[in-house]
């Protein structure tokens, strides 16, 4: 999985504080829907991956990794892929991930968006 890859999908959830301007899921999340895309919030805004009601293509955790973990232990949903942000990854989530054999990566989608174009 790489980041060329995960930006030409569609729909993302964001997960994180995406309600205060301050905190980067905000920040990502506005820029993602003015780039097109489709997007969810999940954290402030929906409690739960499986609040989400269309299929998820990428997650993109962008909270700490505590409650990261509790949110993808918790999800039924399917996905494509998952997109740790600088700061939200920790050993246990990244163990659970591979445990899981969910494809994920560690990234930024504010670096996505500067160098690919939807």
């Amino acid at each position: 999985m790489d980041l060329e890859k995960v930006m030409k999908e569609k729909t993302f959830a964001i997960v994180g504080d995406t309600l205060n301007e301050k905190k980067y899921a905000c920040i990502i999340k506005n820029k993602m829907i003015d780039s097109g895309y489709n997007v969810f919030s999940v954290g402030k805004e929906l409690k739960s991956l499986n609040d989400i009601p269309e299929d998820i293509d990428i997650i993109d955790l962008c909270i700490n990794s505590k409650d990261g973990l509790r949110l993808m232990k918790e999800c039924t949903k399917s996905f494509k892929g998952i997109v740790i942000q600088p700061g939200a990854e920790s050993n246990e989530l990244i163990t659970y991930l591979k445990d899981k054999n969910y494809p994920f990566m560690e990234g930024c989608l504010l670096v996505g968006l500067s160098l690919y174009k939807k």
